[in-house]
């Protein structure tokens, strides 16, 4: 009778633990398959650029963007450089009027510099260009977290070497992060031949900085591969021109050797070399982020070598500034994001209803 009783506790105790393991197991995988559903969650994001051009856009037009942007439940924002006209002058204003705007986005907030911001500060007599770049790397680039009233921490580049004033010095507005699983970047991609053009132009800091580009462009698409992520971001400023359409607003280059045609030095062929090779291997969805010839668009116009579209491939330009049209052209565009589906990114534009000037806002 006891070795019955024994027995039977034995097999209650047994029965005990084989529940207890089924609840922790049970618990474990659903806050595996939660963990697994927050990566697939679909998110959004803002994207913003070559703003503000006039104290009008200052002083009404990004506040109302601003404004609008908070608003919104946005994962983070990208600013893709320009924080003021190109022949105006450098001054230390320009940069803490951004730093105010950035700081007053709720969601975390990504700035990748512009030429406006530093490539074309030559143009103003007492103004040098990498000077400028040194004060944008100290005042938005600091640290390893994004701007914003949230903040997102990033992977800076740390090598190959960029040029600052006193010499060789690492690119940290280059950044990297990963959102779900998507993974993005920026690039200190610059307009005016990507500082080989235009004013006072510097080949020994464009062959740096190209060539941290290039590294950091491709360790984007190494470390996405490795994360299994489902698509790459790239935000960067200029417009490098991918075609030979393009006459009025970037540079025209042969769509197969990616060569550029129009006499003007060529600052981004080797760049958008290495771009497709990789665009290619990858195979999954890559957005190229940019600014610059202030013309909004989402084409595809990336070839390769044979003359065939890279369906992959979606070239997305953030709307730019008119001066002439004071805040119509103060918009920006949010892209929704997920990884679930076929294409991962879909683009929804939002006019400012207090920026609307041709057709104002009902």
């Amino acid at each position: 009778m006891i070795n019955l009783m024994r027995m039977a506790g034995t097999h209650r105790l047994v029965s005990k633990i084989q529940t207890l393991f089924a609840i922790v197991l049970i618990a474990g995988l659903a806050a595996a398959a939660k963990a697994q559903a927050s990566d697939d969650d679909a998110y959004a994001i803002g994207l913003w650029g070559d703003l503000p051009y006039s104290a009008l856009q200052a002083t009404v037009g990004v506040p109302n963007l601003i404004a609008d942007m908070n608003g919104q439940n946005l994962a983070f924002t990208a600013h893709d450089g320009d924080l003021k006209a190109g022949s105006s002058v450098c001054s230390d204003a320009v940069y803490t009027q951004a730093l105010g705007y950035f700081s007053s986005l709720r969601a975390p907030a990504i700035f990748t510099p512009g030429d406006n911001d530093w490539v074309d500060c030559d143009r103003t007599a007492g103004y040098n260009s990498l000077t400028q770049l040194d004060k944008e790397r100290a005042l938005f680039f600091g640290t390893p977290f994004t701007l914003g009233q949230h903040r997102l921490r990033q992977q800076v580049q740390k090598t190959p070497l960029c040029l600052g004033t006193s010499g060789p010095a690492p690119c940290v507005e280059n950044r990297r992060w990963t959102v779900g699983r998507v993974t993005y970047a920026t690039l200190n991609i610059q307009g005016s031949c990507n500082n080989l053009c235009d004013t006072a132009p510097d080949p020994a800091e464009y062959a740096a900085r190209n060539a941290a580009d290039i590294a950091w462009m491709q360790d984007t698409f190494a470390e996405a591969k490795e994360r299994g992520s489902a698509a790459v971001m790239f935000i960067s400023q200029a417009d490098p021109g991918f075609d030979a359409t393009d006459a009025t607003r970037g540079p025209v280059r042969d769509p197969r050797t990616l060569a550029e045609t129009d006499g003007q030095p060529d600052g981004f062929q080797d760049f958008l070399l290495a771009l497709r090779d990789q665009v290619i291997a990858f195979e999954k969805p890559v957005a190229y982020v940019h600014g610059d010839s202030h013309y909004f668009r989402i084409d595809k116009p990336f070839l390769d070598a044979q003359g065939r579209r890279l369906e992959n491939f979606t070239r997305v330009e953030t709307f730019g500034d008119n001066q002439a049209n004071g805040n119509n052209d103060v918009h920006w565009l949010k892209v929704f994001v997920d990884a679930r589906s076929r294409e991962v990114f879909a683009y929804q534009t939002q006019i400012v209803p207090g920026n609307r000037t041709a057709v104002p806002a009902p």
